[in-house]
């Protein structure tokens, strides 16, 4: 799978992850990684789990889901 990004401008990357949200094929370049707090139902509430899982997204779905 290419990186769909670098195919818009004309390049042929390798991907190395696909989007969490998109599921487009992303390369090392347009890749945007950071920590994400999981949650577990447990018992009467929510119980959050002591270590971070890693969220990857493209650069479009970052961009979407920082304008709030």
């Amino acid at each position: 799978m290419n990186c769909y990004d670098c195919h818009a401008t004309g390049s042929d990357t390798t991907a190395v992850a696909a989007c969490r949200t998109c599921g487009a094929g992303i390369c090392g370049d347009h890749a945007h990684s950071r920590p994400e707090t999981l949650h577990r139902i447990s018992g009467t509430g929510v119980a959050t789990l002591p270590r971070s899982a890693r969220r990857i997204t493209c650069g479009t779905c970052t961009a979407a889901e920082t304008r709030l």
